[in-house]
């Protein structure tokens, strides 16, 4: 039958060779398949939740197989006497099972059993319209936990994935309590974009209390460093969140951007950073201590003037001494405001940081803020 089917073109079904047949005509010892005598004329029809009335002709479905020769259920029975135990009075899942309905519809009627009401959800693809795989981002939860995405982010992410509820893109859990159904499916195949996962993360991370944050990244600080921001650490995050968050997208990459502030001197400077620190650098980065340790009040306005009037006494534009200003106090040449920066460090880590630099006098020697 297999072999008949394929020279034809046409797709493998029983063709009903022992429908009408004496089972005493089979050969001794025989251990056969029990089928199901399906109907092979008119149609079933499905009133689907989501896709709408779908039709099928029913000579279009061979009589399937309900019980294996070793007596194992198949899984159309199986499913079919389930939903019925259990009670089940919706059946809502991808609309890869949708042929399936149509003969569990029939197994219903043929029992004698309630129809459960059918909705069959579109599949989600990958960006570039195929079928969704690792590759796309078919990953466990866990698995974008580690990568930083918030579980609200998540949620958000995959409710509008097929499903919409006006223009509305972001939309919390309590609102999606109140206004998810069903007729809000679409029927088209939805198309994971990891790119936009991201950027609703980021957006959701920036929302979140700057407290919170921190919770949240401790444990992936600690992790990287080896051990537990202390508290002068953890105080350091917290003032300067703010300006972190609106750098970041995801919690690994918040963590990854923070480090700076909790790192135990000297800072290690990347290689682009060492670059920046010439020996003309370093003379002035030297005078730019020296005069901040003069500073009062220390604020970010105070310490932007200093910066300002050392730049402009060198005939340096404000960027070729903020960005090695950078690269001394976070070991990098990408971080928030560098005033905001020094500001959140404060007074003594600032002055400590650049003295391991410029080799000048420890902070501690420096006026009490």
């Amino acid at each position: 039958m297999r072999e008949s089917a394929r020279r034809q073109g046409k797709p493998m079904r029983y063709d009903g060779r022992w429908r009408h047949r004496d089972p005493g005509e089979a050969p001794p010892g025989t251990a056969p398949t029990i089928r199901f005598k399906a109907p092979t004329n008119g149609e079933t029809v499905l009133d689907d939740l989501v896709q709408g009335p779908v039709r099928v002709d029913n000579e279009q479905l061979d009589d399937m197989v309900l019980l294996r020769s070793d007596g194992t259920p198949t899984y159309m029975l199986s499913v079919v006497v389930d939903d019925h135990e259990m009670g089940i009075t919706h059946v809502i899942r991808g609309d890869d099972h949708l042929t399936n309905a149509f003969r569990q519809i029939q197994l219903f009627r043929a029992l004698g059993w309630p129809i459960p009401r059918y909705g069959h959800i579109p599949l989600i693809h990958g960006a570039d319209g195929a079928k969704l795989s690792k590759r796309h981002g078919a990953l466990a939860v866990q698995a974008y936990r580690e990568m930083g995405f918030l579980p609200q982010a998540l949620r958000n992410y995959l409710l509008r994935l097929g499903w919409a509820h006006g223009d509305e893109e972001i939309i919390s859990t309590e609102q999606a309590l109140e206004w998810f159904n069903l007729k809000g499916i679409g029927r088209s195949p939805s198309r994971f974009d990891l790119a936009k996962l991201t950027n609703l993360n980021g957006h959701y991370l920036r929302q979140m209390e700057d407290a919170r944050l921190v919770e949240l990244i401790l444990p992936r600080l600690a992790e990287s460093s080896g051990a537990e921001p202390d508290k002068a650490g953890q105080k350091r995050l917290l003032a300067g969140m703010t300006g972190l968050k609106k750098r970041a997208e995801t919690l690994l990459e918040l963590s990854v951007n923070a480090e700076f502030y909790i790192n135990i001197r000297p800072i290690l400077l990347d290689e682009k950073a060492a670059r920046m620190l010439t020996p003309a650098v370093r003379e002035t980065l030297r005078e730019l201590r020296e005069r901040l340790a003069e500073l009062k009040p220390w604020s970010e306005e105070t310490i932007e003037s200093v910066v300002r009037a050392v730049a402009e006494q060198h005939n340096l534009p404000l960027g070729k001494l903020a960005q090695p200003l950078r690269a001394v106090l976070t070991g990098r040449l990408v971080s928030p405001g560098i005033f905001e920066v020094m500001a959140v460090l404060e007074r003594k880590e600032t002055l400590s940081r650049l003295s391991d630099i410029t080799g000048t006098a420890p902070a501690e020697a420096s006026p009490p803020q």
